[in-house]
């Protein structure tokens, strides 16, 4: 497996803040890959042959991280400390916190070099520091390391006593910029609720929700939002986050009345009735679902293309969890028939006002940042004196809020303060990617032991295509860069460093013989091509059909 270009600088800069600090935070946003980015850290950490344990919350994430890590990593023993297993044996162990936390399990603790918390932002509970102080008091010198996509707790300073510095912040922007998640797009709607949400008090880690239902959720209020969902969104399957669990049932009810097929999810629900509700959504059976901030973590659905917030929120952070659960792209293999280029954000209250606008477009700047090459930019919080990467705003271990500018329209203007990197996937690949035709309406990129292809018939609706010899299966339907992130993701699955860059240095040879022969056999009439650039046409035209196939079953 290859890394993406920011997971690679991600893995660096956390190798090198655990060598000088002997902890870090990596706090990496939803859809970046953070399981492999933890497993490339872990498996650096293992190489000189040390233990390291990785610990979780919940089973499902044992599973999910030691699979992950399988694959990236695939020469280190694994071995499970849960419920149902309870071993040492393996050089990395993935454990549940629950079961670690106990006496008998944290007398059986072996010495350990590397201690990987998954979703850190729990690390300051009780259970989570038993664990750690037992690691330290076997081994002074062991490293810590920490990921989470929300670093946010009502009290802030708990991630303080465990971190001191952040290596790297990989946002939704980037990722957004990198075509590995949709664009956001974001709308303000007034129902008339503007001024009085302004006034809301706010207590310790968030605004009041007893008095953000009393404004938001009224009869009159609700009929405004259901009004406007049908006649802007009602195509899209939409997501509704209120601000309790009566304002989830009231906006449920409302949209019934409406006759559209909505539902409510809150912790007051059984399990069952719960996940059969999600998965009837996630099969396309429920257009509208809504919840009092249940969803913010562990769920996300492909098939959301709609984010209402029908609550405000004191913090930035918790308006762009909400929103991340829609920015998912679309695998058209689950998804038959749907194509998915953006996810609206419609705001009937004063998140996006408060925090700035969510459309990319307006938010994304092209300068060149160092940070891109590896070289992470570090700012240093005035409050906790914690070693930040430069473009956060808000301090994940203290929550010291760092002073930005408003636009007259109240938002960040944030080319000006991040000053994001504009990624450039074509040339941050390790493969080439050859441009067939003179449309640019085909692209092609080959190793050893697969291909892919981006192509477009109209120039809005990007196919991206991988093969493997003669199969062939379709990744995605997107905008351009949205398909070639999932091309190239598909090319860095299949293919190692090695082939890589042994496939890429051929731009420097002539093609051969046979392919000059072959080539010509497809009505090529001379033309000077390169060993690669070869290898392109003659991958496409070998599977030109095969590609039209899946092209027209798609639309």
């Amino acid at each position: 497996m290859i890394l993406r270009p920011y997971q690679g600088r991600a893995v660096k800069n956390c190798l090198d803040a655990l060598k000088k600090h002997g902890n870090t935070l990596l706090v990496s946003a939803t859809g970046s890959g953070k399981t492999v980015m933890l497993s490339a850290v872990a498996g650096e950490r293992l190489t000189g042959g040390g233990r390291v344990l990785v610990l979780q919350h919940r089973d499902e994430l044992t599973g999910q991280n030691s699979r992950t890590f399988r694959q990236v990593c695939p020469d280190f023993p694994v071995s499970y400390y849960c419920a149902d297993q309870k071993s040492w044996r393996g050089q990395a162990t993935f454990g549940m916190v629950q079961t670690l936390c106990r006496d008998t399990a944290l007398d059986s603790m072996p010495r350990l070099d590397l201690l990987v918390i998954d979703e850190a932002h729990h690390v300051a509970a009780d259970s989570y520091q038993r664990i750690i102080d037992r690691a330290r008091a076997l081994n002074p010198d062991l490293a810590v390391f920490g990921v989470t996509a929300t670093p946010e707790r009502s009290d802030r300073r708990g991630l303080a006593g465990t971190f001191d510095n952040v290596a790297d912040a990989i946002t939704i922007t980037e990722l957004v910029r990198a075509g590995h998640l949709v664009p956001p797009v974001g709308r303000v709607i007034d129902i008339g609720t503007q001024d009085q949400l302004r006034r809301v008090k706010r207590s310790a880690a968030d605004y009041d929700m007893a008095e953000v239902e009393a404004i938001q959720n009224t009869t009159i209020h609700n009929r405004q939002i259901v009004d406007y969902w049908l006649e802007h969104s009602s195509d899209r399957p939409s997501v509704a986050f209120c601000s309790t669990v009566k304002h989830a049932e009231d906006m449920r009810d409302a949209f019934r009345v409406a006759g559209v097929a909505a539902e409510a999810v809150h912790g007051e629900l059984g399990t069952k009735e719960r996940r059969a509700i999600l998965a009837a959504y996630d099969r396309g059976e429920i257009p509208m679902l809504c919840n009092p901030m249940i969803l913010t973590e562990g769920w996300d659905a492909q098939i959301c293309s709609a984010i209402l917030l029908l609550r405000t929120s004191s913090q930035k952070s918790t308006m762009i969890q909400m929103a991340g659960r829609g920015l998912r792209k679309l695998d058209p293999r689950r998804y038959p028939g749907r194509v998915k280029r953006d996810c609206l954000i419609l705001d009937f209250g004063i998140s996006l006002l408060t925090h700035g606008d969510l459309n990319v477009d307006a938010v994304l700047g092209k300068a060149k940042d160092p940070a891109e090459k590896g070289e992470a930019r570090k700012k240093s919080c005035p409050e906790c004196k914690a070693e930040l990467p430069v473009q956060v705003r808000e301090c994940p271990l203290c929550g010291y809020e760092f002073k930005v500018e408003l636009t007259e329209g109240g938002f960040y203007n944030e080319l000006e303060e991040l000053r994001l990197i504009e990624i450039d996937l074509l040339n941050n690949s390790p493969f080439r990617w050859i441009s067939l035709f003179d449309s640019d309406r085909v692209l092609v990129a080959t190793g050893f032991d697969s291909w892919a292809a981006v192509t477009s018939v109209d120039g809005e609706n990007w196919f991206a295509i991988g093969g493997q010899g003669r199969e062939a299966q379709l990744l995605t339907i997107a905008n351009r860069v949205g398909a070639v992130a999932s091309a190239d993701d598909f090319m860095r699955a299949n293919e190692t460093s090695r082939s890589a860059k042994k496939a890429a240095g051929w731009m420097g040879h002539p093609a051969s013989q046979k392919q000059e022969q072959t080539l010509g056999r497809f009505g090529y009439a001379g033309g000077h091509y390169s060993k690669i650039e070869a290898a392109a046409h003659l991958t496409f035209n070998f599977n030109r059909q095969t590609i039209e196939r899946v092209m027209g079953v798609a639309a």
